[in-house]
């Protein structure tokens, strides 16, 4: 696809279902500065996943880097010659103490179980966020970044690369467009977890035996808010997202790219229940090795109920009938509409019709016209990072994934996460934030923050 000028972007740039350009609450541009000026960023988390926001600031000043691993501090120097000269730190507490005027911008790329201090320690010092996805480990949190995001009017983004993609606007204004007709059901899928890869271990036991703490490694700052287990290499540097303490399972790893599009086209926020329709070895401790998780949501506005159902683990959800695009794809979204049937890749992108030849008629009479703007698709300007430098600058508008939308895609997630961990069928009052049937489980809806780590309190007093 032919990448998108930024003169061209911002002359087809709205907000999302909003009218006209604004400028976005407090970019560096409403301070006086030029959409040229460079924005100055800060790292919280350089390993791993830090790599799309390394890449994604590149002409930007990259002025400090905080890991609790020293391991991870320079493991990506050769993507970005600033890592070099950047201030190191292992706290990010620190680090906004001592740099906080420095820096305009900050970037979180931990374990969900630390997403929302640091998110929300940046945040109330005015610095602009982008945190990778999930956004929150509980249900609490994702609330609590939505009131955030209102107080401090910092421009926000989760790292989403599906919500910058031509295909999930595309597929909205097929809905718009009554293509599909009605939808009262969505099939997701995804193969994983792939156990014995170093993002998916299992311990030889349950718990895992405590094991010397690695030097460099500052165990406790990682641990954040959450109960000492004692060091195992399952849960750090990579394999922590299994356990439910640290992480969300694998609908914290890719429900928020799969069924992006979903929740996004048909508003699917606020279930009424959610239920493990079957769950595959269940591993104690652990996320199961497979599930079918079901959320039901209520009529909104003139779209009917819904269900929207997960499989992983080797579940997959019924071949359409009339499928002709050969095997089924290893992972996606089967919108099933009372007139058409669409399939979705991946990260909701690429929409067609599940029958090639129908596809092939739907293209020739015309798509339905473009009415969401679309953003530049390859080279340095595209991507979650780029959209939100652009915000920070004046240079576009508000990003997508804003916490928001984010916050609440976050939220279906995480009671997926609930019943995949759990089990059962989980009654969910959206509006008193609390599982009505099961009321040993709201524990986990808002988790206990330890002296040190609390945050978000006042945003929740009258």
């Amino acid at each position: 696809m032919k990448a998108i000028s930024r003169r061209s972007f911002l002359k087809r740039s709205t907000l999302l279902g909003a009218g006209a350009l604004v400028l976005p609450r407090f970019s560096i541009a409403q301070a006086g500065a030029s959409a040229s000026s460079k924005v100055n960023v800060a790292l919280v988390g350089s390993g791993g996943i830090a790599s799309v926001a390394i890449k994604g600031i590149l002409g930007q000043n990259l002025v400090a880097i905080c890991d609790v691993d020293e391991a991870n501090l320079t493991v990506y120097a050769d993507q970005n010659p600033q890592i070099a000269t950047a201030a190191k730190f292992r706290d990010f507490r620190v680090m906004l103490d001592k740099m906080g005027g420095e820096i305009d911008a900050v970037a979180v790329s931990t374990p969900d179980h630390t997403h929302f201090a640091a998110t929300m320690d940046a945040m109330q010092r005015g610095k602009h966020v982008f945190t990778q996805k999930p956004l929150t480990h509980n249900i609490w949190q994702a609330r609590t970044l939505r009131k955030a995001r209102e107080k401090y009017k910092v421009i926000t983004n989760m790292g989403n690369q599906g919500h910058t993609f031509d295909g999930i606007r595309q597929m909205k204004e097929w809905i718009e467009a009554d293509v599909l007709g009605t939808v009262r059901e969505v099939d997701s899928w995804f193969p994983g977890p792939k156990w014995g890869t170093p993002v998916w271990r299992k311990p030889e036991s349950y718990p895992p035996a405590p094991m010397p703490i690695p030097e460099g490694l500052d165990w406790p700052l990682w641990l954040g808010p959450v109960a000492d287990p004692g060091y195992n290499s399952v849960y750090q540097p990579k394999a922590w997202r299994a356990f439910p303490q640290f992480g969300t399972g694998m609908l914290g790893d890719w429900f928020c790219h799969i069924c992006d599009g979903p929740v996004w086209t048909l508003g699917l926020y606020d279930p009424t229940v959610i239920e493990a329709e079957k769950i595959d070895g269940p591993n104690p401790g652990m996320c199961p090795d497979g599930s079918i998780i079901r959320w039901d949501f209520s009529a909104r506005g003139e779209m009917p109920p819904c269900a929207l159902r997960w499989y992983d683990g080797g579940n997959q959800p019924p071949m359409p009938e009339n499928w002709t695009w050969g095997a089924l794809p290893k992972n996606g979204s089967f919108f099933r509409g009372s007139k058409n049937t669409v399939f979705l890749d991946e990260r909701s992108n690429h929409p067609r019709l599940i029958n090639k030849e129908e596809m092939k008629a739907f293209k020739e009479a015309g798509l339905p016209p473009e009415k969401y703007p679309r953003l530049p698709q390859s080279g340095s300007d595209s991507g979650p990072v780029a959209e939100w430098i652009r915000a920070i600058k004046g240079d576009g508008p508000e990003p997508g994934a804003n916490f928001d939308y984010a916050a609440r895609l976050t939220e279906v997630a995480c009671l997926g996460a609930l019943a995949q961990f759990y089990g059962g069928r989980i009654e969910w009052d959206s509006e008193a934030m609390r599982v009505t049937n099961r009321p040993e489980l709201n524990v986990h809806i808002k988790e206990p923050m330890p002296k040190g780590w609390e945050y978000g309190e006042d945003l929740w007093k009258a």
